[in-house]
């Protein structure tokens, strides 16, 4: 479970800090949106202590902001409230905005305690007690890539580089020139982590015209590695607008260039602290095999979790280092499931399906369900692809969102991970997202079609 803070502890560090005067209290929904209040810093003690009440359909909004159609936790509950239970991570401090303020992270729950199992971190929650019940630990870390560019363009292009004066027009994979170009950014950006206890790891200048990777430290607690991708995001954007970028997630911003992944790597203790996936080999364990072979047996139907937006789809495109087909490898970037090298003590499987506009807590909900799955019936991958998986006639992901949508909804396996609350929600929104993208036009379209067909 996520380390956690006494409500005295909190309100000592509040006090401490004079100049915050105001806080924001938020809950993650489905969309990996933050979501909340700006309250006193007074009331900070009703915040802590489940004094808060929001709506349970606050987790079910679509990606505007809007009521979801049909939504039995509006339309059928009266659109009742939940308790806001405090996740007990410290008051986090929040540097970029106008004036000093803080957040504080909550979770949904049922009045009588039981979590409320459609709230992301709670759906989280629930299989990591899977796991503790079986004396296993996930260690996890998190890659997340973003994109900089100029905010006053209309569509996004490259940033004007702080050093040369000169917008970015090409891409600049592993510049060290480039990230020195940035170096107040991203030192700010570490700053701003640091104080909010986010374990960032190495920066790299990626593929893409002012793009970036920033790693996350490996976490024997996936509730707080989870928790540590949604606070990066956020920490990002903001620090972003404090230089006059803006900064995004988004899967594809560039229709030719590469897109953002959220890759996670992950292995398992048990009760002893030893990695179960190692096995003093350079094949590793059946466990690790096994839990390839549940990821696997998931990879479809769990598609629109770490692709849940109409944009995602343009970034799982062939020969685009983002994967399209259910297949694993060693030392293999090609494909979904990639086992990479270096010591057997540190034996682990990266996933390299999500995009970062992907929400963290789903992703690892979804990932780590299908593991435990795998290990639990002794699911087995199959052979591992060592070369190119395009000549290998391999089963696919969903190509587009609607497929992926209707994989979800179908899923035994998500069925078992998920609860009803939460897939009906998570249908129910993607459904109406995609209706009203349907209603739009694009500008290319037009122009494409109005006067030649």
């Amino acid at each position: 479970m996520a380390s956690t803070q006494t409500s005295d502890a909190a309100i000592a560090w509040l006090a401490a800090h004079p100049e915050i005067e105001s806080l924001r209290v938020a809950v993650c929904d489905l969309n990996g949106v933050l979501r909340g209040k700006r309250i006193g810093a007074d009331q900070a003690r009703k915040a802590l202590e489940g004094g808060m009440r929001m709506p349970y359909s606050l987790v079910g909004l679509d990606i505007w902001g809007e009521d979801i159609e049909g939504n039995a936790l509006v339309f059928s509950t009266g659109d009742a409230d939940a308790i806001c239970h405090w996740t007990g991570r410290g008051i986090l401090p929040v540097g970029w905005t106008s004036h000093p303020t803080a957040l504080v992270q909550l979770s949904l729950a049922h009045d009588d305690g039981r979590p409320f199992l459609g709230d992301p971190r709670q759906a989280l929650a629930a299989i990591l007690k899977r796991y503790a019940e079986r004396g296993l630990t996930p260690v996890v870390a998190t890659e997340l890539e973003f994109y900089l560019f100029d905010p006053t363009s209309r569509k996004p292009v490259g940033p004007v580089s702080p050093v040369t004066g000169k917008r970015l027009d090409s891409d600049a994979a592993l510049s060290i020139d480039e990230i020195d170009a940035f170096e107040s950014f991203i030192h700010d950006v570490y700053a701003a982590c640091r104080a909010q206890g986010i374990p960032v790891d190495t920066a790299i200048a990626e593929n893409g015209v002012g793009q970036f990777e920033i790693n996350l430290n490996h976490l024997p607690d996936a509730l707080r590695a989870a928790d540590d991708a949604v606070l990066f995001k956020r920490t990002v954007r903001g620090i972003a607008r404090k230089h006059g970028f803006a900064a995004s997630f988004m899967a594809k911003p560039y229709g030719d260039r590469a897109g953002n992944g959220l890759h996670v790597h992950f292995s398992l203790l048990d009760r002893d602290g030893n990695n179960i996936f190692n096995d003093g080999t350079d094949k590793g364990s059946d466990a690790m095999r096994h839990a390839v072979g549940g990821l696997l047996a998931g990879m479809a139907e769990s598609t629109l979790i770490f692709a849940p937006h109409f944009n995602s789809y343009r970034r799982l495109r062939p020969n685009s280092y983002a994967p399209t087909v259910v297949a694993w490898g060693y030392e293999n970037r090609m494909v979904a499931i990639r086992i990479p090298g270096g010591p057997n003590k540190a034996r682990r499987i990266e996933h390299r399906v999500a995009g970062a506009d992907a929400n963290p807590y789903l992703v690892l909900a979804a990932m780590l369900g299908a593991a435990l799955i795998g290990i639990e019936r002794g699911l087995e991958p199959g052979e591992p692809i060592v070369s190119d998986v395009g000549s290998h006639g391999l089963p696919k992901l969903p190509a587009d969102w609607v497929s992926a949508i209707d994989a979800f909804e179908a899923g035994s396996l998500m069925a078992e991970l998920f609860s009803p609350d939460l897939r009906d929600a998570f249908v129910a929104c993607k459904r109406q997202e995609l209706n009203t993208f349907a209603r739009e036009v694009s500008d290319f379209e037009i122009d494409t079609y109005l006067e030649s067909v």
